[in-house]
């Protein structure tokens, strides 16, 4: 257990950092399952923002995005 004040401040920053970050990929993960499994064009930006957002966090690495919303877009492609 922390015993310095700043790091108990520390530990209830990361809490709330997680919680948002928890929060996050949940919405991006949520928005692509929806977009797999009825792959449609108009549900892409909605997909695209919410990838946008977790890689401006640091949930995801910018590579991991670039080739999250590549796949998603040849979906469209191939349908």
């Amino acid at each position: 257990m922390a015993i310095i004040k700043s790091a108990k401040k520390a530990i209830r920053s990361s809490a709330r950092k997680r919680t948002f970050n928890l929060r996050r990929q949940r919405t991006m993960r949520e928005a692509m399952k929806a977009f797999v499994k009825a792959p449609n064009a108009k549900l892409l930006p909605d997909v695209y923002q919410a990838i946008d957002k977790a890689m401006k966090r640091g949930i995801i690495k910018k590579n991991n995005a670039a080739r999250k919303k590549a796949r998603l877009a040849k979906m469209i492609k191939t349908k």
